[in-house]
């Protein structure tokens, strides 16, 4: 799903306009064929254990574009976040032989990059000025270019959402681009974010509470 379909998408769950209930229908198309997908996924792993390198090549196109887009909404800078992919994708070649197989490969890949991520994040933090960070982080030419074709409602919804995610804590940003955007089951953001289910729920709650009334803010 493109990065701006989400974002709108996101704005009108949480302020209201798409029934909470229709989630389990839209969850339910998207793993659609999970099982079939999982059993290539094993077999391309291991292939590349005993050296095949293009089985891996084949894992990091499967994977790029999502991971891409989920680490651009933590790092905010495009060229940051293809280098994030980029280094993540080596780490975890280096690290294939560790996999063990209780969770999808792409739920340990997500957790190597975003703890990549986290990393650049604060680093970047303590070396630049708040004015600087902001203006490092409010471009993303993907979605300017494809404004002007859209609707003006849902270019504002995209720009409010965006808004409102840059003004949220790390951690209500961060389990918000898991759940949300990333559609992940709450087992693997406990092992991403490693806290106990429970805290995903709490956690998860206020994050959208917070984006809640930020948007309401923006609209009033």
């Amino acid at each position: 799903m493109p990065i701006c379909c989400t974002l709108e998408w996101l704005c009108l769950l949480v302020c209201g306009s798409i029934p909470v209930a229709s989630l389990s229908l839209i969850v339910g198309y998207l793993t659609i064929g999970f099982a079939r997908v999982s059993n290539e996924e094993d077999e391309l792993i291991r292939q590349a254990l005993l050296g095949q390198s293009e089985a891996y090549g084949q894992l990091v196109l499967r994977y790029q574009d999502r991971l891409y887009s989920a680490m651009l909404h933590v790092v905010g800078s495009p060229d940051e976040a293809e280098d994030v992919v980029q280094d993540s994708f080596v780490q975890a070649f280096i690290k294939l032989n560790t996999f063990q197989g209780n969770s999808r490969f792409f739920t340990w890949l997500y957790r190597i990059a975003f703890n990549n991520a986290l990393s650049r994040r604060r680093r970047r933090r303590a070396d630049m000025s708040i004015e600087q960070s902001r203006e490092d982080s409010g471009g993303e030419p993907e979605d300017r270019h494809e404004a002007p074709e859209e609707p003006l409602l849902r270019s504002e919804r995209i720009d409010m959402v965006k808004a409102a995610m840059a003004r949220l804590t790390e951690e209500h940003r961060s389990i918000l681009v898991l759940r949300e955007m990333q559609d992940m089951a709450y087992e693997d953001i406990a092992e991403i974010l490693e806290i106990n289910i429970g805290t995903v729920r709490s956690r998860l709650s206020r994050a959208r509470n917070q984006l809640h009334d930020y948007l309401k803010e923006m609209m009033d």
